[in-house]
């Protein structure tokens, strides 16, 4: 009898090799993002494999990515997505900077921590106060609803650090009292022109403000290969 071929996975029919398009990949990420939904995968997980989502270079890269899950079948990386469905494929520079509304406008910790970070939308102004506790905001995949987007600090016998990426120009303009403003790791050589600009502005009074460069997830795993 002929054998059934119903089910062949990309891997079995050589198209494993095949380069992966924007609509696998789209129809990956809508994938996990049910998944996530459902309680399938905890956020740190759903947030690995998005990144290994948008590294793949070959339809075989992605199958993996979704075996696991209900409804996969190995043939979900060639699925279309769903047309309302917009990925939250990683931006650079200009390509930050959208119409769409801010998700927060202000992060607030007394005697306690606040933070952001993820896919968040910055407003043109945001404010972060921390009074004897912390506040972080990670910027690496923020987008702003401006390109000059200023962020007013107030730190008093308490922390705030920024985590940015190497795509986003940073101006700092603290006055520290008996406190201090800083940044640390690389900052970048070259910028997009029309990359987004954030101005850091307020007071540090025995306190700390620090502004640190880090490599976004997917450049991790470029920095290790490399």
């Amino acid at each position: 009898m002929m054998e059934q071929m119903s089910h062949i996975t990309p891997h079995e029919d050589g198209n494993g090799r095949m380069r992966a398009s924007d609509a696998d990949r789209d129809a990956v990420a809508h994938l996990l993002r049910e998944a996530l939904a459902e309680g399938r995968l905890d956020p740190d997980e759903h947030s690995d494999r998005l990144d290994s989502v948008y590294r793949a270079k070959t339809v075989g890269e992605l199958v993996p990515l979704t075996e696991d899950l209900p409804g996969s079948e190995a043939a979900a990386a060639r699925l279309p997505a769903p047309t309302d469905f917009r990925s939250p494929r990683p931006v650079y520079g200009a390509s930050r900077i959208g119409d769409q509304p801010a998700t927060s406008h202000a992060a607030i910790a007394l005697l306690g921590g606040a933070d952001r970070s993820g896919n968040w939308v910055l407003p043109r102004r945001f404010f972060a106060v921390a009074t004897m506790g912390g506040v972080e905001l990670d910027l690496r995949e923020a987008r702003f609803t401006q390109r000059e987007t200023t962020i007013w600090i107030g730190a008093v016998m308490g922390g705030i650090g920024v985590i940015v990426p190497d795509d986003i120009q940073v101006r700092l303009h603290g006055l520290p009292i008996m406190g201090g403003f800083g940044i640390e790791g690389d900052t970048p050589s070259v910028v997009d022109p029309g990359a987004p600009i954030v101005h850091i502005r307020g007071v540090a009074l025995m306190g700390g403000v620090g502004v640190s460069y880090r490599a976004r997830k997917h450049q991790e795993g470029e920095e290790t290969e490399g």
